[in-house]
């Protein structure tokens, strides 16, 4: 038996990213010291964390004021300082990337969130993001909103490699994963070289635990308590039921023999959210091959130090986890409507972070010009 918890997950499938970046991860050592102590194989950002990153980091004064002397604006300097990070971390996680076939050693890039609703304007800034970064092994981040699904297929028909972000609902989830063949169908058309193409289909886990949870408290019953804190899980579980449903289609076998890569589910927001649930919940509950689950550092800490990893624990969950999502209709709880609501919810936060780190960066453009 291997000997530590995060090494056991690794064994089990599920490859480990970490959900945050810095600069200060990167040329402190932290980042690689990740990879080698706690089986981290990939990285994932949003307009969060570089919003956070920006704001606590020294690291970047250097850069800002190079970019102020050069008269860049402020999304020029976003463009530069965020796509440089990414390179950075490639090339931390390239050996990773190279031993593994580019299944992972993987980063993640977010466009514009401004763009979740247009796109053309995804596709343009998809594909610039890729050509700044240059590197074999990064991610391309793209909401699965309805204008997204389109702008999804035409990246990867571009051969570009993608994170398809914030997925709610099972619906939407069947959505990405044929926006994806679509994609893989039209990049074979292209002649790109289908194997070297990836992606992942990030499944939001906590956050319907928290939106359910709310709406389970307001009723107040028992029956209602004892539903708080299944939904998620229940959720990404039967996720991982579609995933082996569509990716064992006579469609996909004819991609899968042309060399084409599974798209793997990645759990995100896996970040316990209420104090009274074991921290490792969105972690060892969600254990199978061919998945990611990308942490938060302290729910990466807590599973390192801790985790129970016992092996699969979504295959032949499923008639349970419908029992869950029914229990909740039968309460009243709609789920079309919080997933709904969520995915408006997630879009709109990565709007308000993306403000934050424009207003941050502007003011240390300010600030240089100044000095």
């Amino acid at each position: 038996m291997t000997s530590t918890p995060t090494a056991r997950l690794s064994e089990a499938g599920v490859s480990i990213w970490l959900d945050d970046l810095s600069r200060e991860r990167i040329v402190s050592g932290s980042l690689k010291d990740l990879i080698d102590s706690k089986n981290v194989v990939g990285v994932t950002t949003n307009p969060s964390i570089f919003a956070a990153a920006l704001a606590n980091g020294e690291s970047y004064a250097a850069q800002v004021q190079q970019l102020a002397r050069s008269g860049a604006d402020v999304d020029k300097a976003v463009f530069e300082i965020t796509t440089d990070d990414v390179l950075q971390a490639c090339d931390v996680f390239a050996p990773v990337a190279e031993a593994t076939h580019g299944v992972d050693g993987r980063v993640s890039i977010e466009v514009d969130p401004r763009l979740s609703r247009d796109t053309e304007g995804t596709i343009k800034e998809a594909k610039e993001l890729f050509d700044k970064v240059g590197r074999y092994n990064v991610l391309i981040k793209i909401p699965a909103t309805k204008e997204g699904l389109p702008a999804i297929s035409a990246t990867l028909a571009a051969g570009i490699s993608v994170n398809v972000t914030l997925i709610f609902s099972l619906e939407r989830y069947r959505e990405v994963i044929n926006a994806y063949m679509v994609g893989i169908e039209q990049a074979k058309e292209n002649g790109h070289d289908l194997s070297k193409i990836h992606s992942v289909a990030s499944f939001f886990v906590s956050r319907v635990d928290a939106e359910i949870d709310k709406r389970l408290d307001g009723i107040g019953t028992d029956e209602a308590k004892a539903l708080k804190g299944k939904a998620g899980l229940a959720n990404a579980r039967l996720a991982y039921q579609v995933f082996e449903e569509q990716f064992a289609t006579e469609r996909w076998q004819v991609l899968a023999a042309a060399g084409a890569n599974a798209q793997r589910p990645l759990w995100a927001s896996t970040g316990v959210k209420d104090p009274a649930l074991p921290d490792t919940l969105y972690v060892t509950g969600l254990v199978a091959p061919h998945t990611v689950n990308t942490m938060p550092e302290k729910t990466l800490n807590a599973t390192a130090d801790h985790g129970e990893v016992t092996g699969d624990t979504i295959t032949g969950t499923y008639a349970e986890s419908n029992a869950v999502l029914d229990s909740l209709d039968g309460l009243g709880v709609s789920y079309n409507e919080v997933v709904e609501q969520l995915e408006t919810e997630g879009l709109d936060k990565f709007v308000v972070s993306w403000g934050e780190l424009l207003e941050t960066v502007q003011t240390a453009l300010d600030t240089a010009k100044e000095a």
